[in-house]
């Protein structure tokens, strides 16, 4: 590709702070000149970035000549990474846009919010698709900046003050160890170009150009930390369910490439991370925690929206993991999915109190062991069985390989537990109703769940294949990081089945009330930002 079509997307981020300056002018509740003007921007964002992902097709990646000196300025690197979040952002914000015409409809502040709207969705667009380390850094600072304006758009309600200054906080914390690492890099490697940088990366790890160079290890550790204080990881995750207080369009928004912006930066750089061990160990093991104990903490909430917040706390965790594992490919493929999922979720939740609740099935409390121990082997095969099948079927067939490292085979086995957790429960309801095996529905259910999986897998891994790097292979800390994370969900799916049987339970009801607090991490954060905060006006922490 000519580097002067790689300037093509810069049209999307400009009409959409076009738009947004113009906020600044519109008068009324119902300023339809200017929500029409951001709908079509929008939609202008969305075609050119369907236009960069047929450029890509027929000519190659290619960054952009640098409009600035020096190597700093204003780039844009076009390759299938920052294609691919290029249409999930726009799509996402088309979406978002629409919907906050109507649901904003009549208020004062109406055009101001589309504004700081459209203003953050620039700043995102600029960050996925920056091609040199000055314009990611500056993107990175300033979607979190822009963000925090829609945070406090409600500025009289004390909860989202407090929520809004955590995130400030850990933003801040985070923009500290990007740029960090981003001095480290531009010393070590000699170049701001991304491209370059990471292409010089990549030879490290291939073992084709010496040794790394000094401070690269700690470029990677620092990306690592930034990545978790922007995806909301423990025990900094705190403000991500106070972000309910904030209007609904901002929950959505929030999956357009902004709480998962962390997951995007360690892919980004996912040449550079193989160089350091350590901060790949880092994100898994803090991933996965974080990914246990957003999950725990989602099934005790009675409200939707926060229920909500919590699976996207536990979703990035397990982004983070995947990261950590080295599976690259499959975390962006999880980004994506879990992208569009949540932001609809988010923006249908007015409707769950219109939707019948259905009843728990119970677990597999009162379940004979070895109808659950069957469960369990029905999983297990199933999981690896259909991985053998469909990677050698695609392998033979279409050429693309399911990735058959340790880490891919852990992910498998944790897949293999939610289907023990799907057929334990099904096991429960047949043995109720008198039959001996489980539902035929389930069973199809389940097999298609980890055939879409491992189809999803290889159809990322083919697509990334060429950009991203494999999985490294895991020394010692390595394989005994990828036992604990095994270890681990199958000690919470053995909870959740076992749980409801202890329901009635004093020590289960505690634990059931500690648990729904969040064991009281946020409560700890918001002494710390109320320590910070002296002014008389200062809101005391209330209960997370």
């Amino acid at each position: 590709m000519s580097p002067s079509l790689a300037l093509v997307p810069l049209l999307a981020p400009g009409a959409l702070l076009a738009v947004a300056l113009a906020a600044g002018l519109a008068e009324g509740p119902r300023p339809r000149r200017l929500l029409r003007a951001a709908r079509l921007a929008a939609y202008a964002a969305l075609a050119l970035a369907v236009a960069s992902a047929v450029l890509l097709a027929q000519h190659g990646p290619a960054t952009s000549p640098t409009l600035g000196a020096g190597g700093i300025g204003l780039s844009l690197r076009l390759d299938t990474l920052s294609t691919v979040m290029f249409l999930l952002v726009s799509a996402i914000g088309v979406v978002v846009v629409r919907y906050s015409a109507s649901y904003l409809d009549g208020d004062s502040r109406q055009a101001a919010f589309v504004g700081r709207l459209l203003a953050t969705l620039a700043a995102v667009l600029l960050l996925v698709l920056a091609g040199n380390l000055v314009q990611l850094v500056l993107a990175w600072i300033a979607t979190s900046l822009a963000l925090h304006r829609l945070l406090v758009f409600n500025p009289e309600r004390p909860r989202a003050r407090l929520a809004a200054r955590k995130k400030f906080l850990t933003a801040r914390l985070g923009d500290l160890c990007l740029l960090g690492a981003a001095v480290l890099l531009a010393t070590g490697f000699g170049t701001l170009d991304l491209a370059e940088l990471l292409q010089a990366a990549r030879g490290l790890a291939g073992g084709l150009e010496g040794e790394a160079p000094a401070g690269i290890g700690w470029a990677a550790l620092l990306i690592a930390l930034a990545a978790l204080l922007k995806s909301g990881q423990f025990p900094t995750h705190g403000w991500l369910p106070e972000v309910m207080e904030a209007p609904t369009p901002v929950s959505a928004l929030l999956h357009a490439g902004i709480i998962n912006a962390g997951g995007f930066l360690v892919v980004r750089f996912a040449d550079v991370m193989l160089l350091s061990a350590p901060s790949l160990h880092l994100l898994a093991l803090l991933g996965g925690f974080t990914a246990l104990f957003g999950a725990a903490v989602m099934l005790t909430q009675t409200s939707v929206k926060v229920a909500l917040a919590w699976s996207t706390v536990a979703q990035m965790g397990f982004m983070l993991l995947q990261c950590g594992l080295g599976l690259f490919a499959l975390a962006v493929l999880h980004i994506v999915a879990h992208s569009l999922y949540k932001a609809h979720a988010f923006l249908a939740a007015g409707g769950a109190a219109e939707t019948p609740r259905l009843e728990s099935p119970g677990g597999a409390a009162g379940m004979p062991p070895a109808r659950l121990a069957a469960a369990l082997f029905l999983a297990v095969a199933l999981s690896l069985g259909l991985g053998w099948s469909v990677g050698s079927g695609l392998e033979a067939w279409l050429g693309l390989p399911i990735e058959a490292a340790p880490q891919g085979l852990a992910l498998a086995a944790i897949l293999a537990m939610g289907l023990t957790l799907l057929f334990g429960q099904a096991a429960r309801g047949a043995r109720q109703a008198g039959d001996p095996l489980l539902p035929a529905p389930t069973l199809a259910a389940g097999a298609l769940a980890a055939s879409a999986y491992f189809l999803l897998h290889a159809a990322a891994t083919a697509l990334f294949g060429a950009e991203l790097p494999a999985p490294p292979q895991p020394g010692p800390l390595g394989f005994a990081v990828l036992g604990l994370a095994v270890a681990s969900f199958g000690a919470v799916t053995l909870l959740q089945l076992a749980a409801p049987a202890r329901a009635g339970s004093p020590v289960w009801r505690a634990f059931h009330v500690h648990l729904s607090n969040g064991l009281y991490a946020n409560a700890v954060f918001d002494r710390l930002v109320g320590a910070l905060d002296r002014r008389p006006d200062r809101h005391p922490a209330t209960r997370p």
